[in-house]
């Protein structure tokens, strides 16, 4: 499984939502997350890709499209 079907997967499941977001959509805007689920995906985060996530880097803004999170992801490396 490659980093954007990881993510999506992730969010699917914090969501409780079947339907994948487009890469680009916005997860909060389209109601996929809110802001107390970001907590519980950036756990899943971590978990997934065998990271640690700093506290300042957890907003909304950072984690907002799959696409976004696959670029902090890819920032990190």
């Amino acid at each position: 499984m490659n980093r954007i079907d990881t993510i999506t997967q992730i969010v699917k499941e914090i969501s409780g939502n079947d339907a994948a977001p487009d890469a680009g959509e916005s997860l909060f805007e389209s109601g996929y997350l809110d802001s107390f689920a970001l907590p519980d995906m950036v756990s899943a985060i971590e978990k997934a890709f065998q990271i640690r996530i700093p506290d300042g880097d957890v907003t909304p803004r950072k984690f907002d499209s799959i696409e976004r999170i696959a670029a902090y992801l890819e920032s990190r490396a």
